[in-house]
This record gives structure tokens, C-alpha cells and sequence, in this order.
């Protein structure tokens, strides 16, 4: 009797492919990161220090733990900081970022340029240019700048004006506040939204022209449009680029420069490892806090 082979279904070819595609992921997370990632844990627990025979860990349970939470002066203020930037960065990250995309998407002479405008803040975030971007020179020179009052650079980009008139208008303080403060942060948000906008571009352009053709018949605004039909249809990579730039806020700060430093400054090997683990703990606290929030409003097709 032949038996014939059943055929995949199309969910299970793509469960396949799936892991074709985190495949290299897994081999590298296996080869490279999986050992040195025991390995702090172990320093976290440990005080290393250098013997005649190398380097020797001497456990010492939490008492790393205990410096970084209790007696360390500076970790829990920039922790603190990190958290409450983060909060402060990824939603106006994230709707600046839809709100470029939309605008991108239209049709317009000299679009491709206009992109690449968008983009460039993510090529001159990166390499040789982050570093001096990072460094004494620029940062002296925008200080020197900023206090010079002939020139009034610094004010430039104050909101103190914007804030007291807001605040007359009868809005509320809290989100005067809020919103004068993104403004003095429009060059980091900015620099943070690039890869987010290419998303959120890739995914407007991946919605079927019929649905909005439909929608113009039935007589639908274009506000309504992009709430019925843009919206649902993106909100899977919403939460893509809240998860991304979740990550990306925790990347580079004050909290990373401080654990780097207490390791190859210091030298204090188990110290930096503790403080890097309730780094990574809190961020992991953060994102399935976000994923779970987020997940239950999601669209999928």
C-alpha cells in the first residue's frame, strides 16, 4: 500500500522559514554572546582578583548587588534617569516617526531625497562620527557657543517663551511641560527615529490602495482613513518600533558609560557585572511590561 505524503501547510512552511531566518541569530547568540553571558553572572556573584596563577573569583553572594543598590552614590540616581528619559524619548520617538513616515508616503517631487534627509541622522550616529559627536570638542564648543550672549546659539532652541505662553493659554502644566521638553529635545529624537520611520514607511506602503479607494467612495475623511484603516493595519510594527526603540534608549547613556567604567576604570570586575544584570533585568521588566500593554490592542490579518 503507498502512503502518500502529506503536504506542509502554508503555516507550517512559514514556521520553517522562521527559523532559516533566526538562524544565524541563534548560532551567534551560541557561539559568541551565550558564554560570556554565564560568565558575568558568575562575576556578579564573585570578586575577581589578579593571583600569581591568572585571575581568581572569590564568591561573595550579593554582596555586589548590595554596593549597587545601597552603597554605590551614583548607580540608582543614573538608573533612575535612564528609566524615566527612556519613558520620556519612545513616545515621541515613535509618533514623530509615523508621522514622517505618513508624510514621506505621499507622492511629491523629490520624495527619494527627501528620505534620505531622514536617514542620514542614523549614518552620522554611528562610527567615527558618534565618537566626536560624544567627545570634549563639540560638546565644549556648543557650551561655549551656548553662554556667548552676543550670538545667542544657546537660546535658539530655549522653550521658556513657549512654555509661559502655553501655560496662560489654560493648558495643563504637567503637559506644558512634557511638550516644551521634547522640543528641547527635537536632535535626539530626531537621531533615534530613523530606522523607525523606514518601517513604519515600509508598512504604509504595504497597505492595499483598494481599501482606501473603497473608503473615499463610502465617504470617508482622511482622518478617519488613517483611524480605520492606516492605523489597525501598522499597529503590528507600532509595537515593533516601541520594542526597538526601547532598546535602542538603553543602548548608549550615562548608565552604560557608568558600568563600563566601573569595570575598565576601576577595575572592579564584579561590581560592573552586578550592576549590568539589574540593568538587564529592569529592561527586560520594561519590555514585557510594553509587549503585553501593547500586544492586546494589535491588529493581525
Amino acid at each position: 500500500m503507498i502512503v502518500s505524503k502529506r503536504k506542509p501547510t502554508l503555516e507550517e512552511r512559514r514556521g520553517r522559514w522562521a527559523w532559516v531566518f533566526i538562524a544565524p541569530w541563534l548560532l551567534g547568540f551560541t557561539l559568541l554572546f551565550a558564554v560570556p553571558l554565564i560568565q558575568s553572572m558568575f562575576y556578579s556573584f564573585s570578586e575577581l582578583s589578579l593571583s600569581p596563577t591568572g585571575l581568581q573569583l572569590d564568591f561573595k553572594g550579593m554582596a555586589n548587588y548590595r554596593n549597587a543598590l545601597m552603597e554605590h552614590v551614583d548607580y540608582n540616581r543614573t538608573l533612575t534617569e535612564a528609566v524615566l528619559n527612556m519613558l520620556l524619548n519612545v513616545p515621541l520617538v515613535v509618533i514623530f516617526s509615523l508621522f514622517v513616515a505618513q508624510l514621506l508616503n505621499q507622492q511629491f517631487k523629490g520624495r527619494m531625497i527627501a528620505r534620505v534627509i531622514f536617514f542620514l541622522p542614523v549614518i552620522l550616529a554611528s562610527g567615527v562620527i558618534a565618537s566626536i559627536e560624544s567627545g570634549d570638542f563639540l560638546q565644549s564648543a556648543i557650551m561655549g557657543g551656548g553662554n556667548d550672549p552676543a550670538t545667542g546659539a544657546g537660546s535658539m532652541l530655549r522653550s521658556f517663551e513657549l512654555e509661559r505662553l502655553l501655560i496662560q493659554s489654560g493648558m495643563n502644566e504637567l503637559f506644558v511641560t512634557y511638550l516644551t521638553g521634547s522640543v528641547d529635545r527635537i536632535y535626539e529624537i530626531v537621531s533615534a527615529a530613523g530606522v523607525q520611520i523606514i518601517i513604519f514607511l515600509a508598512g504604509l506602503q504595504a497597505i492595499a490602495p483598494q481599501l482606501y479607494e473603497a473608503a473615499k467612495i463610502e465617504g470617508a475623511t482622511g482622518y478617519e482613513a488613517f483611524w480605520k484603516i492606516t492605523f489597525p493595519m501598522i499597529s503590528p510594527l507600532i509595537l515593533t518600533n516601541v520594542i526597538y526603540t526601547v532598546i535602542d534608549a538603553f543602548t548608549s547613556n550615562d548608565m552604560t558609560t557608568l558600568i563600563q567604567e566601573t569595570a575598565f576604570r576601576q577595575f572592579d570586575f564584579g561590581l560592573s557585572a552586578a550592576m549590568s544584570w539589574i540593568y538587564f533585568i529592569i529592561i527586560a521588566l520594561i519590555l514585557l511590561i510594553t509587549t503585553y500593554s501593547i500586544n492586546r490592542k494589535v491588529f493581525y490579518q
